[in-house]
């Protein structure tokens, strides 16, 4: 039987002994929130050991400015190519293999001594970020459709921890390791750490349930839709990931760090790699270019304005974390340890916020309404952190106030996102969780621009503007964008014609 209707109060009231179970669909999240952990950990351990690095290798701080772009240049791309290994192979495997991938660039970052080999490195350690995608759909195939927004957003609530960890965590295992060479030892720790439980993980877990079948897209290599103009915004998809990846060699070039033949070769090659995704997409679709009078997809309509409101919570959360010490320490004269305390403040409240904007979209009958009321939200502390110059406190107050709406819109959206097409739910995780990079990307580099105060007051708009947008995402339940799973213990919508013996789930299913 189909599940329409959101879990009640009641049974939400006995969740919490639930969620410290080690059994079923909550021993599979507890596995996989410690995954993303450890892969965050891994994928921001460069920042908090940065000064140690530079003073070690004799690096400038544009060399430092590039190392940082560098860490977030490939998890854009990473995304995509993640969400659709996803689809394919399932997310146990890719998940595992991440995690023993992070290994290799993590342990040659820790021993490189040419800042090439630390750019290398660097770049390729940004695609541990992108393993995210792979537990968004091991959610989806384990939890139901009235619990996906609590269970996405619990998982993806555990990523900045893993960020916050290696800044509390790091710089001490660098000291007590001692001497210069500390962060050699502090990094690769992570890197190891990472491949042993990327093993853990491989055995422990298993894609679905036992006795349900694992959805796999009909056709791979690119988002599949079913009407022209969809393909067309299949295609329109692609120009934000390629064109925030060429803003990001634009930049290096700015800081004289690669040379103009070097950023020619770049540009050339992002143009190609455009160009195959282009070809993909229309080889893909090539039946729906050819339904002259197909009904409407609404899930290209879905998936445009989640990758927007994606942009601008996840993306604006990364980007306000990049510069918020810099901005309470030049503003209010703050010492780099009060700044970091506000920061570490605004991150960790992802471990609380997040899930609750999940819950909230499986609970409150709309998930469409639930987000755009934490986008008018997120808005509105924007706009105080935009007009706050006189006392630092307030300033905190409102940043740690508006992370609750940032981190709440983050843990809204992915609760749509599984619904939207399960089959093809790896490729819509990347494309919405690569937005959420570029959206980082873009108000970063209009920060150097227009300033702290217009900095914010560009997001709060940006907010308003996806909210209002959002009345073109259809509903997961009204739109029949449901997930395709089945419970036994929701009621049959009025009208509704059972479904046949034979796709109902086993009785023994979590």
């Amino acid at each position: 039987m189909r599940p329409t209707q959101p879990v009640g109060w009641a049974e939400v009231a006995v969740r919490p002994r639930a969620l410290l179970s080690f059994r079923g669909r909550w021993r599979v999240l507890h596995l996989t929130w410690m995954a993303l952990f450890l892969s965050f950990l891994v994928w921001f351990s460069f920042a908090p050991l940065a000064t140690q690095v530079g003073r070690s290798l004799g690096l400038t701080a544009p060399q430092l400015a590039a190392l940082s772009l560098c860490n977030v240049a490939l998890t854009v791309p990473g995304r995509v190519l993640v969400g659709m290994a996803v689809d394919r192979w399932g997310s146990r495997r890719v998940y595992g293999a991440v995690l023993l991938y992070a290994a290799v660039p993590t342990l040659v970052f820790a021993t490189a001594s040419s800042f090439r080999l630390l750019v290398a490195s660097r770049l390729a350690v940004s695609l541990v970020g992108a393993g995210f995608v792979a537990g968004v759909r091991m959610m989806a195939e384990w939890f139901p459709p009235h619990e996906i927004g609590l269970a996405q957003g619990i998982y993806g609530g555990w990523g900045n921890a893993g960020s916050a960890a290696a800044a509390f965590t790091l710089p001490t295992v660098a000291a007590m390791v001692g001497g210069p060479e500390g962060w050699r030892w502090a990094i690769g720790t992570t890197g190891a750490l990472a491949a042993v439980y990327g093993g853990v993980y491989l055995r422990a877990v298993s894609d679905t349930p036992d006795g349900s079948a694992d959805r796999r897209a009909l056709r791979r290599g690119a988002l599949e839709v079913n009407h022209p103009a969809a393909v067309v915004g299949v295609v329109a998809l692609q120009v934000p990931l390629v064109g925030v990846l060429a803003l990001v060699a634009w930049q290096l070039a700015r800081l004289d760090l690669l040379q103009l033949d070097a950023l020619r070769a770049v540009l050339t090659g992002l143009v190609v790699v455009f160009c195959v995704q282009v070809w993909r997409a229309l080889a893909v679709n090539r039946p729906a270019r050819r339904r002259a009078r197909a009904p409407d997809d609404d899930r290209i309509r879905a998936i445009v304005t989640l990758c927007l409101a994606y942009a601008v919570t996840f993306g604006s959360g990364l980007a306000v974390v990049s510069m918020l010490p810099g901005f309470f320490a030049d503003t209010f004269g703050l010492s780099p340890l009060v700044a970091g305390l506000v920061v570490s403040a605004y991150a960790f409240t992802n471990l609380v916020a997040r899930p609750a904007g999940g819950l909230c979209s499986d609970l409150l009958g709309s998930r469409q309404r639930t987000l755009q009321v934490v986008l008018v939200g997120l808005a509105v502390g924007y706009a105080g952190m935009a007009s706050v110059q006189r006392s630092w406190l307030l300033a905190a107050t409102v940043a740690v106030a508006s992370s609750l709406f940032v981190h709440a819109g983050a843990g809204a959206t992915y609760a749509i996102v599984p619904l939207v097409e399960p089959r093809a739910c790896g490729q819509i995780a990347g494309l919405v969780g690569a937005y959420g990079n570029v959206g980082a990307l873009l108000y970063l580099a209009l920060l150097p621009i227009v300033g702290p105060a217009r900095f914010f007051a560009v997001i709060a708009v940006s907010a308003v503007a996806v909210a209002a947008s959002l009345r073109w995402l259809p509903e997961p339940q009204a739109a029949g964008l449901t997930d395709r799973r089945l419970s036994r213990t929701a009621p049959l919508p009025a009208g509704t014609a059972p479904l046949p013996e034979a796709v109902a789930c086993p009785e023994g299913r979590p």
